[in-house]
């Protein structure tokens, strides 16, 4: 189903204008928020107090962003400048909680999406956590293990003094992995001379890590579709599936999806993308990305057999039935959505912040397919950051079963709260506008009850 004049309202209409107003330049921040505004429409017909004491406003401005220098020496001895960013964006269901990003491409109005999306998302888990981004225009491809070293020193340097266990605390993102989240928080130790596991998360298991949380993010993306799927009387078994990326949501939705049953026949990095028709490799991509850190273009020199590789293209124009896009925001567009749409998708699980395009969204909600949104389909690398916190709360360490357990539970969780959602606003199947609602009604409550702050 798709989003009609029911969710249109003209307080709705008013903070997007001034949204886009006071947001000059930020088309991902914009896009974010109009995809949240055009779905509240029917939450302000049914709770109008919602539209009072400027509440929606406060929603879409972060509490605070935080923009800084990062100076660091490379390995040629020169000195490089980059820029850090944090978005403290809405601590009403608890601290501060989302990745930290070091891609080119970030800027403020990315992180500001980012961290606009983390806020629901995080609601949606159900944790007591509340929305925020950061990262930097430092790009780490390329750089030594010293360089790196240093980058995240600097940059943790500036940021620690906005950061604890109750205030702010990050994760990786794109470019920041387990290395990374190691030297920002040994740094933090240094600089603050305590052990506060609980003030990163994604850490390295000997420690204060979790087990599960380098999965979590892409087996939990797999556990929405296959709740999706189930509440249609379907299943993954025997679908094929192509997923977009090779990094850690990419190559951990390729193997859950394939320990229930899945076929993956095509996964990408941002050079181009590999097909091979008697399945993915996992063990060979695993290889080629995590160990040589190389192109995923190797996979066809190494594997040969019915593989191939494609330089540039759409990893959208191979056929399947389970698409899951887990590389970036806007990565699968309209002509995209209408060629699998073509070519026989029932089902779309954003593994990705933000991956599938507006245009995108509407074409697959048309045609039936089965849609879920990032916000909740990929919210399960947060929501086991969240039992990360809580394990090192408790001084305490849970097995993988116990907390891969856990996460499928949340995520079991989430589809059907988005799917109850949609049905009570009168759009049933309606994910993005159920998940939407559903995380906004929490936040909103909590903000309300705690007065104009």
């Amino acid at each position: 189903m798709t989003h009609t004049d029911e969710n249109s309202d003209p307080v709705l209409d008013e903070v997007l204008s001034s949204v886009l107003r006071r947001n000059p330049g930020e088309p991902e921040f914009h896009q974010a928020v109009r995809e949240v505004l055009e779905s509240l429409g029917r939450v302000i017909a049914k709770h109008p107090r919602y539209a009072n004491n400027a509440l929606i406003e406060r929603i879409c401005e972060p509490e605070r962003q935080i923009i800084f220098r990062v100076p660091w020496v490379n390995d040629k001895n020169q000195v490089e400048i980059n820029r850090g960013f944090r978005v403290q964006f809405n601590s009403a269901l608890g601290p501060y909680k989302g990745g930290i990003r070091f891609h080119p491409s970030v800027n403020l109005g990315i992180i500001k999406f980012l961290g606009f999306e983390q806020i629901f998302k995080n609601a949606l888990t159900g944790m007591p956590i509340g929305g925020g981004k950061g990262g930097s225009d430092f790009d780490p491809r390329g750089r030594s293990d010293a360089e790196i070293m240093r980058f995240c020193q600097s940059f943790m340097l500036e940021l620690h003094r906005h950061l604890g266990e109750y205030t702010d605390v990050p994760a990786g993102d794109i470019g920041v992995g387990g290395r990374e989240i190691g030297y920002m928080f040994g740094q933090y130790k240094r600089l603050t001379n305590r052990y506060e596991a609980g003030v990163l998360t994604g850490k390295g298991l000997v420690y204060g890590g979790s087990l599960a949380r380098k999965e979590a993010t892409g087996f939990g993306a797999v556990y929405f579709v296959d709740r999706m799927l189930t509440s249609r009387g379907d299943s993954i078994e025997g679908k094929t599936a192509v997923v977009s990326g090779s990094g850690n949501v990419a190559i951990y939705t390729i193997e859950k999806l394939q320990s229930f049953g899945g076929k993956i026949i095509a996964c990408s990095d941002s050079n181009g993308y590999i097909v091979d028709e008697d399945g993915i490799d996992l063990a060979l991509v695993k290889e080629i990305k995590e160990v040589r850190r190389q192109r995923i273009s190797e996979y066809a020199r190494l594997k040969g057999g019915r593989s191939h590789y494609v330089e540039g293209g759409s990893i959208w124009n191979v056929p399947c039935q389970i698409a899951m896009p887990s590389a970036t925001q806007n990565e699968l567009t309209g002509k995209d959505a209408k060629t699998l749409i073509e070519n026989g998708v029932i089902a779309v699980g954003e593994g990705a912040n933000m991956p599938s395009t507006p245009e995108a969204v509407r074409l697959f909600q048309q045609a039936g397919v089965l849609f879920a949104p990032g916000k909740a389909a990929n919210a399960g690398g947060v929501a086991t950051s969240a039992l990360e916190m809580q394990q090192n709360a408790s001084r305490d360490s849970w097995s993988f079963e116990q907390t891969e357990a856990r996460l499928a539970e949340i995520m079991r969780n989430i589809h059907d709260r988005c799917a109850t959602t949609a049905d009570e606003y009168g759009a049933p199947g309606d994910y993005v506008l159920g998940a939407n609602i559903a995380g906004f009604v929490r936040v909103a409550e909590a903000m309300d009850a705690m007065g104009v702050i």
